[in-house]
């Protein structure tokens, strides 16, 4: 991109009443599994980035996905699954260095990765290992509400089947610390949970 691209879409004015825009960063897998996400927690709306023919990593390559569609006045929900987790978080970070809001990233299976950032993150995961490790890994203190398979599931059924996804939705107390003994857990599926979170920061996006 060229400079003057950057400093026209720092130029933009923001708008606290945009709509907020859902944003899907698949990872290396075919995007059938995608579209069976999509149609399971009903969201018509979202766009796609197109991994893998695009590099489900990237950061670049996903928040020049973002540019060429939106400015910075639009708020972003990120939804990232495996690899594209890894390329979701940091153009989420990206976007709110530009001056963009990021009301909440879910993160799928994004094992490995630190998910340290200003905007809340919602982990999904497909056992109780990858819940559990992954969380060492992440900012220290009160967690977003999160999820992990019990019983687990393939790390590719977690993402084409989130309705048949069956576990635990995890959050703590306000005033307490991950391990303090004050987590709330309860039985939920993946889509359910998806639903609930999506429309605590968007209503108008479910369907």
């Amino acid at each position: 991109m060229t400079k003057n691209h950057w400093l026209n879409i720092l130029a933009k004015n923001h708008s606290p009443d945009q709509p907020v825009q859902i944003v899907i960063c698949p990872g290396i897998h075919p995007p059938a599994l995608t579209r069976q996400f999509v149609q399971a927690v009903s969201l018509p709306t979202a766009w796609i980035y197109p991994a893998p023919a695009a590099p489900a990593y990237s950061a670049m390559q996903i928040l020049a996905f973002l540019l060429a569609r939106t400015g910075l006045e639009t708020p972003l929900l990120l939804i990232g699954f495996s690899a594209g987790v890894v390329g979701a978080v940091t153009a989420a970070n990206l976007w709110q260095a530009l001056g963009g809001r990021v009301v909440a990233l879910l993160a799928f299976d994004g094992w490995g990765m630190p998910l340290r950032s200003q905007f809340p993150v919602h982990r999904f995961s497909h056992d109780p290992f990858t819940h559990w490790s992954s969380a060492l890994l992440d900012t220290a203190g009160v967690q977003p509400i999160r999820f992990y398979a019990d019983p687990p599931v393939g790390h590719l059924n977690l993402w084409r089947a989130p309705q048949m996804t069956q576990g635990w939705a995890v959050s703590d107390q306000a005033g307490s610390r991950q391990g303090s003994g004050h987590t709330h857990y309860r039985r939920s599926n993946a889509a359910e949970l998806v639903r609930q979170i999506i429309a605590d920061y968007s209503p108008d996006q479910i369907t």
